[in-house]
């Protein structure tokens, strides 16, 4: 009977392990801020002390000390089924070994068919901060996705508000026991369910690291809508906007967390569609094949059509001329956008000019 009481003592009293919980977060449109919150409460509720800190913001990688009783995250969303270069930066600098136990929260491209929610998937956005992570020695006790609203608009119109609603109440549940668990130290893996799937996926994941991001980083302009209220430039987590003659211009850097176009008041960034189906034929089809074909027909290499070596070149010569012609594309492109004829143009021929194509926004949110 005493052995009972003494178990069930020391049961009540693991029930809260932790003193303090610090999570570090980076969210584009603030799904990953949003969930962050979530478990925040949930931790105020037990009587733990909080922390929430923008990574975007931070710069002192060693001023805090950590003890065995602190427990740390991250949350985060997913960029082209990848951890965002920000937060894979930001954890490569982050101390080795703290004494301290470690939880990673995803958020992915969540969306709902009738009254079906249907997953996004992680792809390697998990397994490169569970390694990294793993490397510098820490304790992951829990990793796991969080299907909230995608907000990539560049691609879709996003969601009713009906259906962000429904999603974010559905999200904020899972959310909310993840984080009951995990203060009780139960380890909780599950990203590991779609491990199979975000394996298989993993060559998108790495085209769109090393190539494809910075190819959309240069389909963002800014129409005559635009005001230069500088918002954009100010807001960008990365810097990755500046202003060049008087109009909002992209670098490569841009990460596409697509702040700036669902935040812009005017509703004058727009994504160019029409231009960049255009440019992108002509850098990854029409050049590369033309090349190819003055090769072939002038025998300076010794192959031929339709065989390993040719498909080889031509994918090489997709990277050569890919990046140099988007780059010059563009250029050009914010030149013209100047004029107020192809200004429209350009506007009236990408589907995010038009009111049906949403802007997203994650639901306001309680200061913490």
């Amino acid at each position: 009977m005493k052995v009972n009481i003494l178990f069930l003592i020391v049961q009540m009293i693991s029930m809260v392990n932790y003193d303090k919980l610090i999570i570090y977060y980076f969210s584009g449109t603030g799904n990953a801020r949003r969930a962050a919150e979530w478990i925040i409460d949930v931790a105020k509720e037990k009587g733990i002390e909080t922390e929430l800190i923008n990574i975007e913001k931070f710069k002192d990688y060693n001023s805090y000390e950590y003890e065995n009783k602190t427990l740390i995250g991250f949350c985060f969303p997913t960029h082209g089924f990848n951890t965002p270069p920000i937060v894979v930066n930001f954890l490569r600098k982050f101390p080795k070994n703290l004494c301290s136990d470690i939880f990673l929260l995803n958020t992915r491209a969540g969306m709902k068919l009738y009254k079906i929610f249907t997953p996004g998937l992680s792809g390697i956005a998990q397994i490169v901060p569970a390694i990294i992570l793993k490397l510098k020695g820490y304790k992951i006790i829990g990793f796991r996705p969080l299907d909230l609203p995608s907000n990539w608009i560049s691609i879709h119109p996003g969601l009713r508000k009906k259906v962000v609603d429904s999603i974010f109440e559905r999200c904020e549940k899972i959310t909310r026991k993840f984080a009951d668990k995990i203060f009780r130290r139960k380890k909780i893996y599950r990203g590991l369910y779609s491990l199979p799937i975000d394996i298989a996926i993993s060559p998108i994941s790495f085209a769109y690291y090393f190539f494809v991001r910075f190819m959309i980083a240069k389909t963002f302009v800014a129409t005559d809508s635009c005001n230069n209220c500088g918002l954009c430039v100010k807001n960008c987590p990365l810097n990755a906007i500046s202003i060049i003659k008087d109009r909002p211009y992209w670098s490569f850097n841009c990460e596409s967390c697509m702040r700036c176009m669902n935040n812009c008041p005017q509703r004058a960034i727009e994504t160019a569609h029409s231009y960049v189906v255009l440019l992108w034929w002509i850098a990854f089809s029409f050049v590369p094949y033309f090349v190819l074909k003055l090769i072939i027909e002038n025998n300076i290499l010794q192959i031929s059509y339709n065989t390993l070596e040719s498909k080889i070149l031509v994918n090489i010569l997709m990277i050569v001329f890919g990046f140099a012609i988007i780059y010059l594309g563009y250029k050009i492109l914010h030149f013209l956008m100047k004029f107020k004829f192809f200004n429209k143009l350009i506007a009236y021929t990408s589907l995010t000019k038009y009111k049906f194509w949403r802007r997203y926004k994650a639901p306001l949110s309680k200061n913490v």
